[in-house]
């Protein structure tokens, strides 16, 4: 079985960054989580390696070169988003198994503060920003077909019925979905992925765009737990009650859902959450 740990992850990064004559002294693992993200000290520059999102993904560098297309792109218009890195090919790579991408390093801004109202105005921008891309994005792909994916590697792990209930759930979400407009979104903009740098406000992590309604990055903001979503929805110039982002939101708990209980595959700490997301899921159902 293919080592999937972060260290095998870390040595992807590392051996293909020295390949391309980036000394590596200092690996610093800034998150495991879905991805492993390390910044490859001391050069200015983090490698991103999908790990539990390589699952949702038949292919995970695909995911990795349109976020590349969609980042570039946003920083040649000026908008405030982590660009690619400079210092070597930024990708995707394929190394021992792993996709691999390299991103500049952001310095944190310890007295910056991500505010709902910074927030909404920026991710109001970044709809702005995205509405010129003009390369092609999957329709609803990571609201509904990466979920679907992660459902058949979860058949064995739930109750036919609990299983049945998903598929039911994500299959009314896609009928929402496609019935309204859409368009370029970031496709997981919640307050996270918006980093207090130095330079003020970057967005991050950009693996999920897509086409869809904007009220999914809406319903991303709203469902954050670091700001008060509302507000964030309000300073964006929505109604935080309107009918898209209600559609949005019963989309957004589905799909998390199922993401949860994919990431608690490597990480079993995490099954205990996982397991009361789907209760509290199924509870609200009915």
């Amino acid at each position: 079985m293919r080592d999937l740990s972060t260290g095998a992850a870390v040595g992807a990064a590392v051996a293909l960054a020295e390949e391309h004559g980036l000394r590596v002294r200092e690996p610093v693992v800034l998150k495991d989580s879905y991805n492993v993200r390390v910044h490859l000290r001391p050069a200015p520059v983090v490698a991103r390696v999908p790990t539990v999102t390589a699952l949702g993904r038949p292919e995970p560098a695909e995911a990795l070169r349109r976020e590349l297309e969609v980042v570039s792109y946003l920083h040649r218009q000026g908008a405030p988003v982590v660009p690619p890195s400079a210092l070597l090919p930024p990708g995707p790579h394929l190394r021992d198994g792993f996709a691999v991408s390299f991103w500049e390093y952001a310095e944190p801004a310890p007295s910056q503060e991500v505010t709902p109202e910074a927030a909404g105005r920026a991710l109001a921008a970044l709809h702005e920003a995205l509405r010129g891309f003009p390369g092609e994005l999957p329709h609803l792909g990571a609201a509904l077909d990466e979920p679907a994916h992660l459902l058949g590697l979860l058949a064995g792990d739930l109750a036919p019925g609990v299983l049945d209930r998903l598929r039911e759930g994500l299959a009314e979400s896609g009928a929402r979905l496609r019935a309204r407009r859409a368009a370029p979104v970031h496709g997981d903009a919640h307050a996270g992925n918006l980093i207090a740098a130095k330079g003020g406000l970057l967005w991050n992590d950009f693996e999920e765009s897509m086409s869809a309604p904007p009220g999914w990055d809406l319903a991303c903001l709203l469902r954050s737990g670091r700001i008060d979503g509302a507000a964030a929805v309000r300073a964006y110039g929505a109604d935080p009650d309107g009918p898209e982002l209600r559609d949005c939101q019963a989309a957004r708990a589905v799909q998390g859902v199922i993401w949860m209980l994919a990431r608690a595959r490597r990480f079993p700490d995490g099954r205990p959450a996982a397991e009361e997301a789907l209760r509290a899921w199924l509870r609200a159902r009915g």
